[in-house]
C-alpha cells in the first residue's frame, strides 16, 4: 500500500489513489508524525517514549508504545508500513513520501539552479517547494519539546527558500512584486542582511532609491559610540546576492 504522509502543516495521510487516511487521536498522530521524521530509519524505543509522553512516562511505558503501534497500524491499514526492529520501530515508506523530505530536495534543486543561472527552472522549483506548505510545520505537536528543533529547522529552510525564490524573480526583472513581501520580511526578520540586501536590490531596481537610503543610508543613526558601522546599502546589496546599487537599473 502507497503512503503519503504530510507533516508541513496538520498531519495529513493520503493513500496512493489520493484518499485520506485517517489517523485519529493525538497520540496516535505524534506518533506517526515522530516516525515519518525518521521515515525509512530505525526510531529507537526511548525516543518514541521520549517524543510521546515527554518526561512522565507512564509505567510500562515499551508495552504502552507496543500497544499504541498496534493501533497506527490498523489505521494506517497494513502492518506492514509500522515495522519492528532491533532498536524500536520504523515506518516503512520512501523517505520521498514525506512532503517535508520531498521540500528539501527540491529547496536544494532550486538554490543549485539558481547558482548555475538557470533562473527561470530555479524560480519554478522553488515556487512547487513552497507550495508543499499547508500551514506551521509539525503543528500537531507544536508543544512537544522534541519538535521545537525539527520546526525550527523546516522553518530556517523554508524562509531560505524564500530567499531563493525572490531572488530568482529579481533576476527576471519582477521588482515591483518582491518589494512589498520584501518589506514585510524585512520586518518579520530585522537582523536577517540576505533580506536587506534583497530589498535594497528590488528597490534600486524600481527607482526607488530614496527607500533604500530611509531604511540604511544613514549607519551612524544605526550604532552607539561603541558599535560597529552599520552595513552601507551596497554592502547589503551584495549580501542579498547581487552586485552594488550602481549595477542596478533605475
Amino acid at each position: 500500500m502507497e503512503l503519503n504522509v504530510s507533516i508541513l502543516g496538520a498531519l495529513e495521510v493520503r493513500d496512493g489513489d489520493g484518499g485520506v487516511v485517517p489517523v485519529g487521536g493525538a497520540r496516535l498522530r505524534a506518533l506517526l508524525i515522530r516516525l515519518a521524521l525518521d521515515a525509512e530509519r530505525s526510531v529507537s524505543v526511548g525516543s518514541l517514549v521520549d517524543a510521546l509522553w515527554n518526561e512522565e512516562p507512564p509505567g510500562g511505558a515499551a508495552n504502552a508504545l507496543q500497544s499504541l503501534v498496534s493501533r497506527l497500524r490498523r489505521a494506517l491499514g497494513n502492518p506492514d508500513l509500522v515495522t519492528a526492529t532491533p532498536r524500536g520501530y520504523s515506518l516503512a515508506i520512501p523517505a520521498s513520501a514525506v512532503d517535508a523530505n520531498r521540500f528539501e530536495a527540491l529547496a536544494r534543486e532550486g538554490r543549485g539552479a539558481l547558482r548555475s543561472g538557470d533562473v527561470d527552472a530555479a524560480r519554478r522549483t522553488l515556487r512547487n517547494a513552497l507550495s508543499l506548505w499547508r500551514g506551521p510545520a509539525l503543528a500537531d505537536v507544536a508543544d512537544s519539546p522534541y519538535a521545537a528543533s525539527a520546526a525550527a529547522r523546516l522553518d530556517d529552510l523554508r524562509l531560505a527558500a524564500v530567499c531563493d525564490r525572490i531572488d530568482a524573480g529579481l533576476r527576471l526583472g519582477r521588482h515591483g512584486e518582491a518589494v512589498p513581501e520584501l518589506e514585510a520580511l524585512a520586518i518579520e526578520h530585522p537582523l536577517r542582511e540576505d533580506i536587506a540586501g534583497l530589498l535594497v536590490k528590488a528597490l534600486y531596481a524600481a527607482g526607488r532609491r530614496a527607500g533604500v537610503h530611509f531604511r540604511y543610508g544613514d549607519p551612524d543613526r544605526a550604532r552607539g559610540p561603541s558599535q560597529q558601522p552599520a552595513r552601507q546599502p551596497d554592502q547589503l546589496c551584495r549580501a542579498g546576492g547581487g552586485g552594488g546599487p550602481d549595477r542596478q537599473a533605475a
